[in-house]
């Protein structure tokens, strides 16, 4: 691909736009912290009344989960594809002693707000914490500028996980990893994407995309990536974020339908780890 057209991202699909934009969507309560995931709840106890820091420990913890399997992360240039605020740059900053991070979101709103939120951190990081614009299909960077590739809770989003596969191989230096948090339907059943769409208003308004998590791994296979593997850790996200949700939605209510698609082995959450 030519320099010149990894420039210039594609457009955003509108209710990426929306969601992400006017919408900000890191400003509702459910996503208390900045950080913009359901969270991984292993270490909370879900049987005591939640709070904020406990949701806080939660999305903090599925950062941890990822940069855990990407790393180890000593020395070493990171990207984050879809970094929204920042909050896992930060994260992996002060936990992991990277060489360097970039966070890279499509939208530039969220941009905005990740320099803003973050602006003490990179005056004080100079050369080590940076934002940049890019879609996960078009990435604005050589070849093998990276020796980790990140995602948490955006590939949902990605409309074409072939090009985002080929992308991250081609930022990775030979011998990096990618790790990847999101959700994927269990198998690649025709009915799933309108059970989803029936389910939640996400999958019916095209925000989320229904694909098999297969459509991933296959991906980073033909992209040339090896030591695939994806891991459903679905059992520490939905009752966690149900029970979170329920605190503001009723039963019933097309949020709490993501437990409702997990306990009908329709959706479920993964880990997908290449070399």
């Amino acid at each position: 691909m030519p320099d010149s057209a990894r420039q210039s991202c594609p457009p955003m699909r509108p209710m990426v736009e929306e969601t992400y934009g006017p919408a900000d969507l890191s400003a509702k309560a459910i996503f208390a912290g900045g950080f913009i995931n359901f969270g991984y709840w292993r270490a909370v106890d879900l049987d005591a009344p939640l709070g904020e820091a406990d949701r806080i420990r939660s999305q903090e913890d599925l950062y941890r989960r990822v940069l855990d399997l990407a790393g180890p992360l000593e020395e070493v240039k990171v990207l984050e594809v879809g970094c929204g605020l920042g909050m896992g740059c930060a994260l992996a900053l002060r936990e992991y002693a990277p060489a360097a991070v970039t966070g890279m979101d499509i939208h530039p709103q969220q941009l905005q707000r990740a320099r803003s939120a973050h602006a003490d951190l990179l005056m004080r990081e100079q050369g080590r914490l940076r934002f940049a614009q890019g879609a996960a299909e078009r990435m604005p960077f050589p070849d093998g500028e990276f020796d980790a590739v990140v995602s948490v809770e955006a590939a949902q989003h990605f409309p074409d996980l072939a090009a985002f596969a080929a992308e991250t191989a081609r930022v990775l230096r030979p011998g990096g990893r990618v790790a990847v948090a999101s959700f994927f339907t269990v198998d690649d059943a025709p009915g799933r994407p309108g059970q989803l769409a029936g389910l939640l208003d996400t999958y019916a308004n095209g925000l989320d995309i229904a694909r098999p998590v297969t459509a991933i791994t296959e991906a980073f296979t033909t992209a040339g990536l090896t030591k695939v593997r994806a891991e459903p850790i679905g059992r520490h996200v939905w009752p966690g974020w149900d029970l979170w949700l329920s605190r503001q939605w009723a039963v019933g209510t097309w949020p709490r339908s993501f437990l409702r698609a997990y306990e009908q082995r329709i959706l479920d959450y993964y880990l997908i780890v290449a070399s």
